[in-house]
């Protein structure tokens, strides 16, 4: 039985929302995830300028910014023209969520989101690949996010915590607590949709079962042959791993 506690991952002291830092996690063979390299979050849409500061002072560095260009486009993100900050917008997103008719939303309206992120592997190899590598080369803290914090990040998140030898159990509570974190912020949201789509604001553990069952399936649970196989290196999969591990 693991002792993961997700709750002692919350980064209180930002106001971004789901805000959680990604060391702490039990890696194999007694290891842990090294603390002080990536957050992970929602939206920095709803920041005031002092909020905004208070990231940078925090050590951000990089920002990536998972969502698609309509979603920023829409809502803007402050780090966008930050001297301070590199930010980068690399999509995990095909479509306009913001459209009720966009091919993505309707395949999401009949499916389940866990469809969706196996989607995301098959489609979008190579944004993860550019992804991979922003998180590898990065100096500081780096910052990843989309809307809520819970869906492309959570993709993210998994394949990273996936090889660097996360347990699936541990993973899969990783995933889930968004809607706990999020349940207030989302209430509003929750009730303006129809119930076939309501699912789409939660983080239900069969959602990321799908996709651990997708990588258990097509890349023998080795999240890193993905990467490899879109044209991420070897080399670069181990420095990886060097630098989140502890």
């Amino acid at each position: 039985m693991s002792n993961y506690d997700p709750d002692s991952q919350l980064v209180k002291e930002l106001a971004l929302i789901n805000c959680r830092e990604l060391g702490g996690m039990p890696l194999s063979g007694g290891k842990t995830f090294r603390s002080g390299l990536f957050i992970r979050s929602g939206s920095p849409e709803w920041l005031t300028p002092g909020q905004v500061q208070e990231v940078k002072d925090f050590g951000v560095k990089t920002v990536i910014d998972l969502r698609a260009p309509e979603e920023v486009e829409k809502t803007g993100n402050p780090y966008k023209a930050d001297p301070d900050v590199a930010c980068h917008n690399i999509a995990l997103f095909n479509g306009d969520p913001n459209k009720n008719d966009d091919q993505t939303i309707e395949f999401i309206r009949t499916h389940t989101l866990g469809d969706y992120y196996v989607i995301i592997a098959e489609e979008m190899g190579d944004q993860l690949v550019k992804i991979f590598r922003l998180l590898l080369n990065a100096e500081g803290i780096t910052l990843f996010h989309c809307a809520h914090g819970k869906d492309r990040t959570g993709v993210v998140a998994a394949m990273l915590y996936i090889i660097c030898g996360a347990s699936r159990e541990d993973i899969i509570t990783n995933y889930k607590v968004s809607y706990e974190y999020l349940r207030d912020f989302m209430v509003p949201f929750m009730a303006k949709l129809p119930d076939d789509m309501k699912h789409i604001l939660r983080s239900d553990a069969h959602n990321m079962v799908t996709f651990l069952d997708y990588i258990d399936s097509k890349w023998d649970g080795d999240a890193a042959k993905l990467l490899i196989a879109n044209g991420m290196t070897e080399d670069e999969i181990d420095q990886l791993r060097a630098k989140c591990i502890s």
